[in-house]
């Protein structure tokens, strides 16, 4: 089976990549074998290769950024899913669609379900739902496609949350982070495992072709805060020996801390249905970050 996987250089591709089963022939690009703003290269590329399924891992996930620059956001974010889903028609292949918890505008206090309706407050999180409806509006009748959602990601390589917190904790003394916006913590290899899972499944088992719905939703189990986050970050990362002493973390709101765009206020993923249809459970977070970081000393 030949699979053409994005973004392998970020944290998520990484991980897909270590995870790989042996049976699979890998085609991993990053941003120089295929930028994924030019909507026809998208396009020639998949027609070229012809691979039985994308892994669309790449993303402009900067969140903050994408505000102002709109036009990158969308081009990634959007226009490269449209346009493998348009040779994916012709080729036949299948795609397996990377997307966000910031589809949703983070208003409810209950997790968001894979069948509620998207309501994006940021550009980057309109970007994401605009990349699945296109996907949807191109692949529908054709039933080759899944679009997983998740939360919070991070990994033991990459630019992430975790990284930037130990850091922090290295280099200061105290450091303020947001207390009122909640969701679920996800490790790469957590998602990495579900991704390959998916294809295992729906590729041997015939498990997922009829009758399930392709939006699928994974993080880790249980929910925290920034705040929370970052003080266990801090906890475990001195138990293992990543930091030799912790900053003093205070609590702010996320109205006092200055960024460029608005940020779901609760964002946790329901995740029970793709647990019952892949037939599996999930990690608790703090388990999940722990195994995480145990991954930074290697």
């Amino acid at each position: 089976m030949k699979i053409l996987l994005t973004g392998s250089e970020g944290q998520l591709g990484i991980s897909v990549k270590d995870l790989k089963p042996k049976n699979i022939i890998l085609i991993a690009t990053n941003r120089k074998t295929l930028d994924l703003y030019d909507s026809k290269k998208c396009l020639e590329t998949v027609l070229d290769l012809k691979p039985d399924w994308i892994i669309n891992c790449g993303a402009y996930t900067n969140v903050d950024s994408s505000e102002s620059k709109p036009d990158t956001a969308y081009k990634i974010n959007s226009n490269a899913p449209e346009f493998f889903a348009k040779a994916l028609k012709i080729t036949g292949g299948k795609l397996l669609q990377i997307s966000t918890d910031y589809v949703f505008n983070g208003n409810q206090n209950t997790p968001y379900l894979n069948t509620q309706k998207k309501d994006p407050i940021s550009i980057y999180g309109k970007s994401k739902a605009l990349g699945e409806d296109k996907i949807v509006k191109e692949l529908k009748n054709y039933h080759n496609y899944y679009i997983l959602r998740t939360s919070w990601l991070m990994g033991p390589k990459g630019n992430n949350f975790a990284s930037k917190i130990i850091n922090l904790h290295s280099q200061q003394d105290f450091i303020n982070i947001v207390s009122d916006q909640y969701g679920s913590p996800t490790s790469t290899n957590s998602l990495a495992n579900i991704i390959w899972e998916i294809i295992i499944q729906e590729e041997n088992f015939n498990k997922l072709k009829q009758g399930v719905n392709p939006i699928l939703h994974w993080s880790d189990e249980g929910i925290t805060s920034w705040y929370d986050l970052a003080i266990a970050i801090g906890d475990i990362s001195l138990d293992l020996g990543l930091i030799k002493k912790k900053a003093k973390v205070f609590p702010i709101k996320s109205s006092s801390y200055k960024n460029s765009c608005l940020r779901p206020r609760y964002s946790k993923l329901d995740c029970e249905y793709t647990k019952q249809t892949l037939g599996l459970k999930g990690v608790y977070w703090r388990e999940s970050l722990t195994s995480m970081l145990k991954m930074k000393l290697k």
